[in-house]
């Protein structure tokens, strides 16, 4: 309709005088009403900030709208970062003199109209940020005036047009972060004056395309994050104008000196990192003196480090973490002599190598400029030079996991920038010096797994920004000071375990308002719990285990409403347990055994399911819920009421053994006719507290075990859906197939390993079922709660929209899978060791919370040597499920605790990068553990999962108001990733802790609930 009227207006033009002024008035009806047509398809603009589109005033006037001068037409649209909901109406092609369009930093969904192909005066093109989807209209190529085309960070699918190609006057072209597919289109090399190129985090395949190097006027190539293969094309040294390269997290091979050997001399930026490029840095990067930024972090790049890298004087930042550099000998680390002449240098990243060799004195030389400093997880000895005071604008120095001895020096403590130290693991001795109180900006003090002895200082206390304290597992000893946590108002997480502090645990503990984590467990601790720990109302884990704490557990624990964690065990608590416990909405974990507790036990709250509580090792509890077989608790009545009562027992007791000789005579008569009858004998390996089923009755819950009730195949037998006549939830039936070989003694194992482990975190055994069917064969079956959500595998990796996991919940699901782990391998009577864990044992219910199953594997432990079968002790033969087995198991190893720790760490692993442990680009000695190694710290991008990705990405959005919210972000995935690395190193005896896993992961959680990011992300 607009087209024909824009027609008889050209005719009136002809016919009829005055008639151009005719003509421009319906021109700019005709934008008016475009304009109206799109504020229609945008939600909420009416009332929000688009309000000022209104009839009062002239379009024109409207926000973001520039009109021409002469014709007062529109010639730009400018509605970027109002948070516009909606679709771009088709009608945006009505305005045919518009030469801007941005539309960025909104929540646009819907696809790009096709209309936008009439906007032949279009030269901008900006929709970055929003949630469009679809493909890319292939008629934007009729644009032909199009200079900048922005729409990065959406759903954008489909290929590149090959049409974009002939946009001639395109200089700057950016599709990143959405989820195209195919090949980089060749023709993107006709655009002659294209500089700007950027396809980043797509799903792009292929090679690089030889006609690329045709755009001879390209600066920036941007290709990270694809699948992209093959090497750099050697026309690319026709491209002397090229500044800045991004080939990071593809699968580019090759040799890294054939790469650079072609690049230009004007290079400033170059990061190949998470590829697989071989080889040695060759001598001839000296030659790229305007080289700002070189990244090759997580390759399997070896070698020395060359010498000249002096000649570099614009470094600013040098990452090649993760490869193979060095070989653990002197004159690995020669090359920091050179590095002393980058007086720019601000970020130097060396972890994750093969560098042994003394810490050199040239270290302290460095560019007076350096921020952050990554050394860890080398093979470096000796002591930290006193030089390294020099560095004065330190903010991370980073040497965990090395061989570094020797007292830390007093330079340390004249850094006044400095706010992260970490220095865990490695063998430094003396006490923790005072002056690490000097700075004044730490947050962050790791320095377990030394050699530490003395007292805390006090001198700590000056930090007041410290949020983190990790001193445990070393040799400490004497009381905690008094006054030293009250200074610290931001603190959220405490670890000072296994060492040998002795005294009270200080009541300033009360004052720490955002304590989410306190960790204490096996010191010698003595004295009250205090009542103050009450006022710490965000703690969410406290662990005083293995400790003389002595007194009542505190009323005041009834106020820690967010707590989730209590471990009392092992203490010398006596008095009742509070009722108040069970007021706890969240408390999922309570262990109070092995005290002198009496009384009592609570029935509500965590007290309500056997699962969620440990109470063991107290001889003078009683009552509680039936499954856990105390005594029933009797009350004290007055002597004159004795006689009645005693009477009243006397008939009771009578009375409950006339039933109970009935019921006997009544099932003996019944078993005999089953026998004469040869009928199935059900036989319920759990004892009397189980429900007892047969097999006709499993056979009807199941439906004769239809197949469309079945809901998962293992090793050893199916898994049905059913309902027991007995029970309203539905059930979940294993039936063991018995012709599969070990598959009986799968049955057994689980049984033995499920009589009588409770907890939250593992799956719930209703009963078993050992028979016979119709047709005489054996048959075996256990009965588990039905959990709704499916496995934890189904979640990583089937590709629904409704099915996915954010960081926080796999953060929460990483700390449910460790909880059941640590029961597993200290709260039960014997050591259980599951020895198959992995994603598909792990079940999701309703609420997201992971229930560890499938005990089939299992092996008990028992600390009897001499009382060992061969059911409990470990097997030569490997057990498990490739890419999850630990390395010792494939070499007749015997099964240990520290199995399972392997499993766990490549769990979350796989969690972190969406990848099987067995998936096809780990070969030739590359696996998932060396892949996130390598990656570790600063190329954690390039190999998260997409959707984790994504999320990051999400998080930015609030970066005006929030600048560090992604930061933040990414720095708890990078220590995500670096306790699943942590957990599954090849030596058993090197693997991390389950306990030290947990308070990590609760650190990582306890950061995420102080940004926000955590209550954000649950909504």
């Amino acid at each position: 309709m607009v087209k024909l009227l824009v027609c008889f207006v050209i005719i009136l033009s002809l016919l009829a005088p005055g008639s151009l002024k005719f003509t421009l008035a319906l021109g700019n009806e005709t934008d008016r009403i475009a304009l109206l047509s799109v504020k229609d398809q945008l939600v909420g603009a009416g009332a929000g900030p688009l309000h000022s589109w209104n009839a009062s005033l002239h379009f024109c006037e409207w926000q973001g709208v520039t009109c021409g001068r002469r014709h007062q037409r529109v010639t730009a649209l400018d509605l970027d970062g109002l948070k516009l909901a909606g679709s771009l109406s088709p009608s945006i092609g009505n305005l045919t003199f518009l030469r801007r369009l941005n539309l960025s930093d909104n929540r646009l969904q819907g696809n790009i109209p096709k209309e936008v192909g009439y906007l032949r005066r279009l030269r901008v093109f900006d929709l970055f940020q929003n949630n469009l989807h679809g493909r890319i209209p292939v008629e934007l190529a009729n644009c032909s005036n199009l200079q900048r085309i922005h729409i990065t960070d959406n759903n954008l699918t489909g290929e590149v047009p090959f049409e974009l190609g002939d946009l001639s006057k395109l200089i700057r072209l950016s599709l990143a972060a959405n989820n195209l597919v195919g090949g980089i289109a060749s023709s993107l090399g006709n655009l002659s004056s294209l500089w700007h190129l950027s396809v980043s985090y797509n799903h792009l395949e292929g090679n690089i395309p030889d006609a690329l190097a045709k755009a001879l006027n390209l600066r920036n190539l941007f290709l990270g994050g694809n699948n992209l293969a093959g090497t750099l094309p050697l026309s690319f040294h026709n491209l002397s104008s090229l500044e800045m390269i991004n080939l990071a997290l593809n699968n580019f091979s090759g040799s890294l000196a054939a790469v650079i050997g072609i690049l230009s001399p004007n290079l400033r930026y170059f990061t190949s990192g998470g590829n697989h490029l071989i080889g040695t840095i060759p001598m001839s990067i000296s030659n790229l003196s305007n080289l700002e930024m070189f990244d090759i972090s997580v390759n399997g790049i070896n070698g020395s480090v060359p010498n000249d890298l002096g000649n570099l004087k614009n470094l600013q930042e040098f990452k090649i973490g993760g490869n193979y550099f060095g070989n653990g000998k002197i004159g690995d680390l020669d090359f920091l002599s050179s590095l002393s002449n980058c007086s720019l240098l601000k970020y130097l990243d060396l972890e994750l190598n093969q560098l042994g060799g003394l810490l050199p004195e040239s270290i302290g030389n460095l560019s007076i400029q350096l921020n952050m400093l990554y050394i860890g997880w080398n093979q470096i000895s000796g002591d930290i030079p006193e030089g390294i005071g020099n560095l004065v604008n330190l903010i991370v120095m980073d040497m965990r996991r090395n061989a570094l001895v020797g007292t830390l020096p007093t330079s340390i403590g004249k850094l006044p920038n400095l706010e992260r130290l970490l220095l865990g693991w490695n063998n430094f001795l003396g006490e923790i010096p005072s002056f690490i109180g000097n700075l004044s900006r730490l947050f962050d003090l790791v320095l377990f797994g030394n050699n530490f002895v003395g007292r805390i200082p006090l001198a700590l206390r000056n930090c007041k920004n410290m949020q983190s304290l990790f001193l445990s597992e070393n040799k400490l000893t004497g009381s905690i000071p008094d006054q030293l946590f009250s200074a610290f108002k931001s603190l959220i997480v405490v670890n000072i375990s296994y060492n040998s502090l002795t005294g009270p645990l200080p009541s300033d503990f009360g004052n720490l308002e955002y304590l989410v984590g306190l960790f204490v467990y096996e010191n010698k601790l003595s004295g009250e719990i205090p009542k103050t720990l009450g006022e710490c109302s965000g703690l969410r884990s406290l662990d005083m285990a293995g400790n003389f704490f002595q007194g009542s557990i505190p009323f005041s624990f009834g106020s820690l409403k967010s707590l989730e964690i209590l471990n009392l065990s092992r203490n010398n608590l006596s008095g009742t347990i509070p009722h108040e416990l069970e007021k706890l909405p969240f408390l999922s974990s309570l262990n109070l055994s092995f005290n002198h507790l009496e009384g009592e036990v609570p029935k509500g709250g965590v007290f309500n399911k056997s699962s969620g509580f440990l109470v063991v090792g107290n001889k003078n509890l009683c009552g509680g819920i039936p499954e856990i077989k105390l005594p029933k608790c009797f009350n004290q009545e007055p002597r004159n009421k004795g006689t009645a009562l005693s009477i009243k027992a006397i008939i009771g007791m009578i009375l409950g053994i006339l039933i109970a000789s009935i019921l006997v005579v009544l099932l003996f008569v019944r078993c005999c006719r089953h026998r004469s009858g040869k009928k199935l004998i059900p036989v319920a390996l759990f004892g009397d507290g189980y429900l007892r089923v047969s097999y006709k009755e499993l056979l009807q819950a199941t439906g004769g075990f239809a197949s469309s009730n079945s809901i998962g195949v293992g090793s050893f037998g199916s898994v049905y859906k059913g309902v027991l006549h007995q029970q309203e939830k539905p059930v979940a039936v294993k039936v063991l197939n018995l012709q599969n070989r070990g598959a009986a003694k799968s049955f057994t194992a689980e049984c033995k390993a499920l009589r009588k482990v409770r907890h939250r975190n593992l799956l719930k055994i209703i009963t078993s079922c050992s028979s016979i069917d119709y047709q005489g064969n054996d048959f075996k079956a256990l009965v588990f709660e039905f959990i709704p959500n499916g496995s934890l595998d189904s979640w990583l990796h089937e590709q629904h929209e409704s099915r996915y996991l954010n960081f926080v919940q796999r953060l929460d699901i990483a700390i449910d899978v460790a909880n059941a782990i640590e029961y597993l391998h200290h709260n039960c009577e014997a050591v259980i060791v599951h020895c198959d864990l992995k994603p598909t044992n792990v079940l999701l219910d309703d609420d997201m919370v992971a229930h560890v199953s499938d005990f089939g594997l299992a092996k008990l432990l028992s600390s009897d040597t001499n009382n060992m079968g061969n059911d409990q002790t470990g097997s030569s033969m490997m057990k498990g499920t490739i890419g999850y087995v630990p390395p010792e198991y494939g070499m007749g190893g015997t099964v240990s605790p520290e199995g399972d720790i392997y499993s766990y760490g490549i769990l979350l692993l796989e969690m972190i990068t969406g990848r099987r442990p067995a998936d096809g680009m780990f070969y030739g000695g590359l696996s998932l553990h060396n892949f996130c190694k390598m990656a570790l710290p600063e190329r954690l991008k390039e190999i998260l999962d997409f959707r984790l990705l994504a999320q990051l990405s999400e998080n930015n959005e609030g970066s005006r108001s929030q600048p560090n919210r992604e930061r933040e972000m990414l720095e708890s995935l990078v220590s995500f990733t670096k306790i699943g690395v942590a957990c599954s190193t090849e030596a058993p005896g090197e693997r991390m802790g389950i306990k030290d896993s947990i308070t990590q992961l609760l650190a990582i959680k306890a950061t995420l609930l102080r940004t926000g990011i955590h209550r954000r992300e649950r909504r």
